[in-house]
């Protein structure tokens, strides 16, 4: 049985974070939908580990890599396997639900929509090395590959924004 301490740690954890994962799992999937099955089936791995993930270092880098970690399985599983749910009515998506003030809604939108047509894995690296702010050895270390990888996923995967976008919205990549 779980301590009631524990439990009032994770919950107020959550409460915090979960607007974070959120639109972290959206820019992974593309889908609030999805993103909101994403953040739940992380946040019950992270309850269940939450002995593990509230004694790490960063706790944050421990649900983040919860979430990517889910994300990539399900990419992984065969068409079969997936359900995709429609709305009734065929309505639009859901919005973000708090867009940033002053910001260009049409770019973020334009944004999104071409960051959706990356393959997982480029779309996974692009998101954690810029949305995230991670370095190429953090990101290196949550994906499980070496920084080679990540440099030339996030290389190819700027490249198809670029092609896909105004190429000066993009940040050139520099050397390493």
């Amino acid at each position: 049985m779980a301590k009631p301490d524990r439990d009032a740690e994770f919950t107020a954890y959550v409460s915090a974070r979960q607007g974070w994962l959120r639109r972290v799992a959206y820019l992974l999937c593309g889908d609030w939908h999805r993103a909101d099955d994403l953040v739940q089936s992380s946040i019950t791995k992270l309850y269940t580990h939450w002995h593990r993930a509230s004694r790490a270092d960063n706790i944050d880098g421990y649900a983040r890599r919860t979430l990517v970690n889910t994300y990539l399985a399900e990419q992984r599983l065969g068409w079969a396997r997936r359900t995709i749910l429609h709305r009734f009515g065929g309505g639009a998506p859901d919005p973000e639900p708090d867009p940033p003030p002053g910001g260009d809604l049409d770019l973020g939108l334009d944004l999104r929509e071409a960051l959706g047509r990356l393959p997982a894995r480029q779309r996974t690296t692009v998101v954690l090395r810029y949305y995230c702010d991670l370095s190429v050895e953090q990101t290196a270390q949550l994906l499980g590959c070496s920084t080679g990888t990540i440099k030339s996923q996030s290389a190819r995967g700027l490249a198809t924004l670029r092609n896909l976008l105004d190429p000066t919205l993009i940040p050139v990549m520099e050397g390493p």
